[in-house]
């Protein structure tokens, strides 16, 4: 079957594809379903002796230490519960550092002396298991042949049931370690991080009177990500390997007309999102907001805040869940941060802050912030933190895939500053010129016609181009990639956050000796805020003239992952994680191993493709195109006429085929040179020379497009694969 044939084909399939019918039978009431698949602390309360039930209660909400009594009682409210809802397996459920999850799955049942079964699963089963390890990114933690790896566990996560339409298995939320016990995993410094943040914020928290069982950051994630017909998607083998379309022109229309944000959402999309928040409200994540973003084809999902480490389960069984249900309805779900060159990628904007077990949340500044003066303290330690560790925050998000997002008009620059507002930075402004006074107020908004409400008005305006900005009474990190793990974007912010309220404390604790509360606490704001002032940007982030602004404040300007990712080694940021138990040197140094092995493999993956598509569909349609014109020209001279139009057209399409064979020519050279003695080395060759040649191929591929007859081209274009719903 020829090119055009196929194309057209799945064409006419991706139209006819209507919403699946009978995938949700019944109407929706999500406090009927809502934690329905989860075992949660409450659940297990019935199922568990009183004594050890309270045991568990404070391990989760204290984190005081697990015993092999609370255990075993666990282990069998557990498959009790999970055999009754039809599982017949379980798995420890674990995120190694590969950024997504893994599991081995077990059986309940164990032979009995009478042939026959039973159904068994005990502490010692719920606590550790042991997967083969070796063939998991170790970054040098391990050698080779090493394979023994242990999971342990986490009762601060609830168990979860995955349902299939032939049976069910209970998935058990663990850390991953080495037989050495070095974490292998994004789960276990997560953990340690919290424990860090946890102590720190106790020991400020008794400066201002205030007694705390335990402090937690609270995160809420924004996934965008975008919706492709698979009919178009298996046509595409750019976008089956490595996520994202390696060539593609830019069609007529994009997003310019600004008609996609927020517009009215398709029947199909919709129905596969009412289907993918059915399963998502089972599993018991509090997804809160839906809706179109501002490229064609992409949309928005986003919960309601939770405690972090949940919140990182829960961002990971949401991309599973997401993917897994678009296939019901003849889509693919691509999370890739920029699957189309030319309009805007899709970021994952993680909101963060801190909170006591009581819900009180450390970073709400109130009606009048001046007198806050617990709040204040907090936000000036949280910037402590982004300016100190703003190489830290940049690697934290640093991929092949991030690099096409950062720094374009759709996503934070990829230097690191705060945007506080304007209350706030009246507030900073009061503190560095004498004291105190007031707060800007709110006010009231008028709409200028008495139909209308007055609405009550934001003592400041949001910032879209701000990579970490303060949105009322959290952090918003924007610069967190779409299709990342969030694990270690809220590692970095745990523990440069706990140092900075350690750097505050002991300040405070000092004055404390000299002088009152407000005085004291007035000093240390004061000469704080003088060291790390630069940190705070208000302005439009994606100017020109910020490039140059931050850099005479100092500010770091890491444009691409092989600039960001050395800065894992430094000195300062082993000390930072190895003082607060988070990752030792070892373990760190293996994140950095392992970050940039991933990025030399990625960008190896996208030349391999973006050469393979070039040579064997692109080159081909070209190539026939020209064999089509040149007939063409040779029948319109028999005719007596002269084929001008035929000739031109003839020659631009020759010269197209000839610049991608050069730019083939050219890659192939750089891939020859790529030096191979240092992950880091190797990286940097790749962003300065491999990179830049597969683009050429991308220019020439993308020229020849415009070009050769659309009866010929191979691939599903960007007018089908964005406009096509």
């Amino acid at each position: 079957m020829a090119p055009a044939a196929r194309r057209y084909d799945t064409l006419a399939a991706a139209k006819s594809t209507v919403p699946s019918q009978g995938m949700v039978d019944q109407a929706m009431s999500i406090t009927d379903i809502f934690g329905q698949n989860t075992l949660t602390l409450d659940t297990l309360k019935a199922r568990m002796p009183k004594s050890t039930w309270k045991k568990l209660q404070k391990t989760v909400q204290e984190g005081e230490k697990l015993d092999a009594e609370v255990a075993d009682a666990a282990a069998i409210a557990m498959k009790d519960w999970a055999t009754e809802k039809g599982a017949t397996h379980f798995t420890h459920w674990f995120q190694p550092l590969t950024g997504s999850t893994a599991e081995k799955h077990d059986s309940f049942i164990t032979p009995n002396q009478g042939g026959g079964a039973i159904s068994e699963f005990s502490g010692k089963d719920l606590i550790q298991g042991e997967p083969d390890a070796s063939s998991f990114p170790s970054g040098g933690l391990r050698a080779t042949f090493e394979a023994r790896g242990y999971t342990a566990w986490d009762p601060t996560s609830p168990v979860f049931i995955i349902e299939n339409p032939n049976g069910s298995y209970l998935c058990i939320p663990t850390a991953f370690a080495s037989w050495k016990g070095e974490a292998l995993d994004h789960k276990t410094p997560l953990l340690r991080s919290v424990e860090a943040l946890n102590k720190s914020a106790k020991r400020a928290l008794k400066l201002f009177g205030v007694e705390a069982v335990r402090v937690t950051s609270t995160v809420g994630c924004e996934q965008e990500y975008f919706l492709i017909d698979q009919e178009f998607f298996y046509r595409r083998p750019d976008l089956m390997t490595s996520g994202r379309t390696l060539v593609g022109a830019k069609p007529p229309r994009g997003q310019e007309l600004d008609d996609h944000y927020f517009g009215s959402i398709p029947d199909r999309v919709l129905s596969f999102m009412l289907d993918a928040e059915r399963e998502l409200y089972k599993l018991g994540i509090p997804v809160k907001t839906r809706h179109n973003e501002v490229a064609p084809s992409q949309y928005e999902i986003a919960p309601i805040f939770e405690q972090c480490n949940v919140a990182a389960d829960h961002q990971q069984l949401m991309m599973i869940t997401l993917r897994r249900v678009a296939k019901k309805y003849g889509l693919e779900c691509v999370l890739h941060e920029k699957p189309f060159d030319g309009i805007n990628g899709s970021g994952k904007h993680t909101n963060w802050s801190i909170s006591t077990e009581g819900g009180v949340n450390l970073l709400e500044p109130g009606e009048t912030p001046h007198q806050n003066l617990q709040f204040l303290f907090f936000f000036t330690a949280v910037l402590h933190g982004v300016y100190h560790h703003q190489d830290l925050l940049r690697a934290s998000i640093a991929t092949a895939a991030n690099d096409h997002r950062l720094g374009a008009n759709e996503a934070p620059p990829a230097i690191i500053s705060a945007y506080i507002g304007e209350q706030l930075e009246d507030v900073v402004h009061q503190l560095l010129n004498g004291g105190l006074k007031d707060s800007m107020k709110s006010g009231l908004l008028g709409l200028g016609t008495p139909v209308l409400p007055t609405l009550p008005k934001h003592a400041g305006d949001r910032n879209r181009t701000s990579p970490f900005a303060f949105t009322g009474n959290k952090f918003e990190f924007r610069a967190v990639g779409s299709s990342q793990s969030v694990s270690f974007p809220i590692v970095v912010l745990n523990t440069a956050v706990a140092e900075g309220i350690d750097v505050l404390s002991e300040r405070l604790e000092k004055e404390l000796k000299k002088s009152k509360l407000e005085t004291a606490l007035g000093k240390i704001l004061r000469k704080t805020l003088k060291e790390i002032e630069s940190i705070i940007f208000n302005g439009d982030g994606y100017s020109d003239e910020w490039q140059v602004e931050a850099e005479k404040r100092g500010l770091l300007n890491m444009k691409t992952t092989a600039d960001a990712l050395p800065v894992l080694a430094d000195k300062k940021n082993s000390k930072l994680f190895s003082t607060y138990k988070v990752l030792n040197k070892r373990e760190l140094d293996s994140r950095l191993e392992i970050l940039a092995e991933q990025y030399n493999t990625t960008i190896t993956i996208e030349v391999d493709t973006t050469e393979s598509i070039a040579k064997t569909m692109v080159y081909p349609a070209a190539t026939r195109y020209l064999r089509n014109l040149a007939q063409a020209a040779e029948e319109v001279k028999e005719h007596g006429l002269e084929p001008t139009g035929t000739l031109d057209m003839l020659k631009t399409v020759n010269n197209g085929v000839n610049a991608l064979g050069e730019a083939l020519d050219g890659l192939r050279k750089a891939q020859e040179k790529v030096p191979h003695s240092n992950v880091l080395k190797t990286a940097k060759y790749m962003q300065t020379d491999v990179i830049p040649a597969m683009n050429a191929v991308r220019d020439a591929v993308d020229f020849l497009e415009r070009y050769v007859s659309d009866e010929l081209w191979p691939l599903p274009v960007y007018r089908e694969m964005l406009f096509v719903k």
